[in-house]
């Protein structure tokens, strides 16, 4: 089935009683994935860095959806610390949660290391989020029937990750790679989140948005533009094309209700039910991600690499 926005795919889906977490929730795909799962019935988390931003949104949802339930939580992921600390508010408020969309992130930043000493894109979309849900298990497994919903992109096609090296100590940074390599560490997550927890009725999937009209891209500039075209290899560039009805200056930008709208499905499909583990886009499974990103082996040592680098346990 093809939607045009996220709440087109809530029409008829009652989530009354159910409880969602978005992170990145103050702006773009992240906010119009809150509205729309609000507009069907859910208790949504709000967790986003900007305190102002937050509440400019749980003010907004409220206007757009009247008897919206929405509460918000200050969540850094740049800092394992203050993961730590949100992810114990969440738990307070929802002692059961049935949705965690991981949907923060950056995109080509220039260099710099989080709090912890991660590099930037790695800690950001990968790392901080894998504390996060690690500690949320528990409210995840609660829900007896919950899914992970991870934000990842086709720019996965761009590189692995270097499992010796995640954090570029050893390496010349490259910006590009480095986001390549933190969308990969996406899918990998999903992958091995799905063996974990599927015996405790989670479920986990990652999803590419296709290009979306959001804040992710403002470190990039015209030059970025046309190198970024070197490093994706002829699926990846096709992938993006092809996907949206293109215009006679390129394939075509969606807004954010619109780019929110595979993972609003992720969320709610019943066509997922029995399902995880999988790459979506579209609306529907993809079956051409790059192999290292479904390699179990691999999803298994990155997951042993980020719980030493984040210091848990189990």
């Amino acid at each position: 089935m093809t939607f045009s926005t996220a709440l087109e795919v809530v029409d008829g889906v009652d989530l009354a009683g159910k409880t969602c977490v978005i992170t990145g929730a103050s702006a773009g795909m992240g906010r119009e994935s809150a509205r729309a799962l609000a507009a069907a019935g859910a208790h949504i988390v709000l967790a986003a860095r900007d305190a102002e931003a937050l509440a400019a949104t749980q003010e907004w949802i409220g206007t757009e959806v009247p008897g919206a339930r929405t509460t918000t939580v200050a969540l850094d992921l740049t800092s394992l610390a203050n993961v730590r600390v949100a992810a114990a508010a969440i738990g307070d408020i929802a002692p059961r949660i049935h949705v965690l969309m991981n949907n923060a992130g950056v995109m080509f930043t220039p260099f710099g290391r989080t709090a912890d000493g991660f590099e930037i894109q790695a800690g950001t979309n990968h790392l901080g989020h894998f504390e996060l849900t690690r500690l949320l298990v528990p409210q995840l497994s609660a829900a007896e029937g919950a899914r992970i919903v991870i934000l990842s992109s086709d720019g996965h096609y761009m590189s692995d990750v270097d499992l010796g090296d995640i954090n570029w100590h050893k390496r010349e940074y490259d910006k590009f790679l480095a986001y390549g390599a933190s969308k990969t560490a996406n899918i990998l997550h999903m992958v091995e989140l799905d063996r974990r927890l599927r015996e405790r009725g989670v479920r986990a999937y990652a999803v590419h948005p296709g290009m979306v009209a959001t804040q992710l891209a403002r470190h990039m500039t015209a030059e970025d533009l046309t190198t970024l075209r070197g490093y994706l290899p002829r699926r990846a560039k096709r992938s993006e094309s092809d996907t949206r009805p293109k215009t006679n200056s390129g394939p075509r930008i969606a807004m954010p209700d619109q780019g929110a709208v595979t993972q609003v499905w992720a969320a709610v499909s019943p066509e997922l039910s029995d399902t995880g583990s999988v790459y979506l886009a579209n609306c529907g499974i993809r079956s051409d991600p790059a192999p290292y990103t479904l390699d179990e082996d691999r999803a298994a040592a990155l997951w042993e690499v980020s719980e030493k680098l984040c210091g848990g346990e189990g």
